[in-house]
């Protein structure tokens, strides 16, 4: 799924789409990436002279991609909740971001996810996350 497909899924457009493609995906779990690309203008404020990609572009990156294994329609992807989230190392400019989301648990409209984020097979990030389907 390239970014035009993904547009067609999620509510979300430039500059706050996190995810480029999805490489696989499942009933129960889905893979993306994200370009970071060293002109991404969050890199002109963290950090000018040590740019790191924020960590809560990574979480909300794994929201997003989240929410593409969870929407079938027009629904609106609603993001609740965030527990454990840890993170291992910096992601630095001219990288991919690989997302890996697997479903934990379903409860009518609540869904929870297992999500990590790595670049060059590497963790850097992960959390367990709450989303909701507003149909």
């Amino acid at each position: 799924m390239n970014k035009e497909e993904i547009k067609k899924i999620l509510p979300h457009r430039d500059p706050i789409l996190l995810v480029d493609r999805v490489i696989e995906k499942g009933n129960d779990y889905i893979i993306a990436e994200k370009e970071i690309t060293s002109d991404n203008p969050i890199f002109k404020g963290h950090f000018p002279n040590y740019p790191i990609y924020p960590g809560v572009y990574i979480i909300e990156g794994m929201a997003q991609a989240a929410g593409l294994m969870l929407l079938k329609g027009e629904e609106i992807p609603l993001f609740l909740g965030i527990d454990y989230a840890r993170f291992k190392a910096e992601v630095k400019p001219n990288c991919v971001l690989r997302y890996e989301i697997k479903l934990k648990e379903k409860k009518q409209n609540i869904v929870f996810v297992d999500a990590k984020a790595y670049v060059d097979k590497k963790l850097v990030a992960k959390a367990q996350l709450m989303l909701g389907v507003k149909g």
